[in-house]
């Protein structure tokens, strides 16, 4: 039986790879090995790791990378710690190929780690970009290291293709989150409201805002141009995640937790999981911040997205999208347009690029076909024909 390696590290990675961990389980063909490390083991992150425990899934390794704090150095440090302790699991352990997901920095480490042991490396959502974070430069590094490599959008599909990798090898197969928003049951309003003991009597906005990676020392200012633009809309409640574990995202949380203990209107939470960041969405104002999920998810429920800053730049946004700078003026105009009711009714008629809800099982497919047959480690480079001027 081939064995096949998936790792997680955020919550949010771990929402989107579930379906197909289980789906890869469900076949019986493969021995599939989930592996823990990052933000899922943090206290300060909500030990998200337990939300993996509480779905039955069981774990093979837990690797514990994070510092205390999260400069620069420390980053860097957590990186070193992901490239040795995966080092060591894929030496006692090794896996017939290993499934890895995004742009996060843990994943460069643990990938750096496969590609020393050869093992095969599958990679999901090469070719986006973001060129506010460092984010690109680990994707795309994951992507030279990767043998297959399977992407979102036929945009992606193409710039995988133009790093010189084999067409043959490079697959649009949408993204998980709209698979997610398109299958996951939700809950109802007054569940939601339950779930996180937060009255949800008037309309609300949710609310997601990661450090801006190349923008170093720019993090609380950022932070609290927002907080003024959200205290700007009383009418509004906020639902509102915990930054990622990228460096400065300490610094928003502690502002957005000093926003959330001095406003009964916001609630603050480490995470909410998928189920429950779904129907939050499914049932909000708008969408407000600098996550991905903005960008991919959020339009599949016709709900405006404000998009702040540069984070996300770059990336493909379908019509349901708003963008706007950090400055607190910027984001409160874009928030009234997202109120608008003209704008409402534009997003009910936006289409999602992302895919069409069958992305689990076009993974797997993939990967049948991939482990199913004798992998080449050694990868000649794809020309593409063109002339320099």
């Amino acid at each position: 039986m081939k064995s096949i390696a998936i790792l997680t590290a955020t919550r949010a990675e771990y929402g989107l790879l579930k379906p197909v961990i289980a789906s890869l389980i469900n076949t019986k063909k493969y021995d599939v090995r989930v592996l823990v490390t990052g933000a899922h083991l943090s206290k300060a992150h909500g030990v998200t790791v337990n939300q993996i425990v509480d779905d039955g899934i069981p774990i093979d390794v837990k690797v514990d990378i994070l510092q205390n704090s999260d400069t620069p150095m420390d980053i860097s440090i957590c990186m070193a710690r992901a490239i040795s302790g995966f080092a060591e699991y894929f030496n006692n352990k090794r896996p017939d190929a290993l499934l890895v997901l995004g742009d996060r920095y843990e994943i460069l480490g643990v990938c750096i780690a496969a590609m020393n042991e050869h093992i095969p490396i599958i990679h999901l959502y090469g070719g986006d970009t973001t060129e506010g974070a460092i984010d690109e430069c680990v994707r795309h590094s994951v992507t030279k290291m990767s043998c297959l490599h399977l992407v979102s959008t036929k945009e992606a599909q193409k710039r995988v293709i133009q790093l010189g990798e084999n067409p043959n090898t490079v697959h649009n197969v949408g993204s998980l989150g709209v698979e997610n928003s398109l299958n996951q049951p939700l809950m109802t309003r007054e569940e939601l409201s339950e779930s996180l003991d937060f009255s949800l009597d008037k309309g609300f906005a949710v609310v997601t805002f990661h450090p801006v990676t190349l923008e170093a020392g720019e993090a609380r200012t950022q932070c609290q141009e927002l907080i003024k633009a959200l205290e700007s809309f009383p009418e509004l409640k906020y639902i509102i995640t915990k930054a990622n574990a990228d460096s400065e995202g300490l610094i928003i949380n502690e502002l957005l937790e000093n926003f959330s203990k001095g406003n009964e209107n916001a609630i603050l939470v480490d995470s909410l999981g998928m189920r429950r960041y779904l129907s939050a969405i499914s049932m909000s104002e708008m969408v407000i911040g600098n996550s991905s999920s903005g960008l991919v998810e959020v339009p599949s429920f016709h709900v405006p997205t404000v998009n702040i800053g540069n984070r996300q730049k770059g990336r493909l946004r379908p019509e349901s999208v708003i963008d706007c700078s950090n400055n607190a003026d910027d984001i409160i105009a874009a928030m009234k347009l997202a109120q608008s009711e003209s704008f409402k009714e534009h997003c009910m008629n936006c289409v999602n690029p992302y895919g069409n809800g069958r992305t689990t099982e076009e993974i797997v497919r993939y990967i049948d076909v991939m482990l199913s047959n004798k992998i080449d480690l050694r990868k000649k480079f794809y020309d593409i024909d063109y002339e320099i001027e």
